[in-house]
């Protein structure tokens, strides 16, 4: 299987920038490091309150593991495209069931490169927990399943104070079990590893 993708020059120059503003300005603290797997690529999943998500997410593991996320496809106009690509992203189309950006996400970690979801969808309203069991999406769940790599839950803070400049808080758990759902159907397995994933992003959150 071929090496994993080495993050491009823009991605890196921008976790370099991100750095001293992160941990300076807004007190950046990373907690559960020892959960990240050391080599090979793995699907991190987090709750999602602010688009600013993914930053910390990715200064807190550093640009040893390359951050791959869908991006909208309007996003997919010149010259953005080549931003967006840089960054990360691959193109999404928004609102429909896209399997060409699932099935590049599964290739993506098989790679070796990190794929970051939100399995709530839209960023979360100020002050509410959605109950994950009615409405987290599996898509996080069945891409790990179907590429064969860890799950990793994450629960992040403090993206939706950045203006007021409060601290901002990560942390990462234990790649989810799945090893027992081999012997399940697809969408079944799916849905049971997205049920454990939200319990631990909940947790995760409680002690944030």
């Amino acid at each position: 299987m071929p090496g994993h993708d080495r993050p491009s020059l823009f991605y890196r120059l921008v976790v370099l920038t991100a750095k001293p503003l992160m941990y300076g300005l807004y007190r950046l603290k990373v907690d559960g490091l020892k959960n990240i797997p050391a080599s090979g690529g793995f699907v991190l999943s987090a709750n999602h309150v602010s688009n600013f998500d993914p930053w910390p997410l990715g200064v807190g593991l550093g640009d040893r593991h390359y951050l791959r996320h869908m991006a909208k496809s309007e996003l997919y106009w010149w010259p953005l495209r080549y931003v967006v690509d840089a960054g990360g992203g691959f193109p999404v189309r928004r609102g429909e069931s896209d399997t060409v950006a699932l099935q590049t996400a599964v290739e993506l970690a098989r790679r070796g490169d990190v794929v970051v979801m939100f399995p709530e969808g839209t960023r979360r309203k100020k002050g509410m927990r959605k109950r994950h069991q009615a409405r987290a999406h599996t898509g996080a769940a069945r891409i790990a399943l179907e590429a064969g790599v860890p799950l990793v839950p994450a629960a992040i803070a403090g993206t939706d104070r950045l203006a007021r400049l409060g601290p901002v808080r990560v942390r990462y758990g234990a790649p989810i079990e799945t090893d027992d759902l081999q012997e399940l159907a697809p969408h079944e397995a799916a849905r049971v590893a997205t049920d454990r994933l939200m319990d631990a992003i909940e947790r995760l959150e409680d002690e944030l």
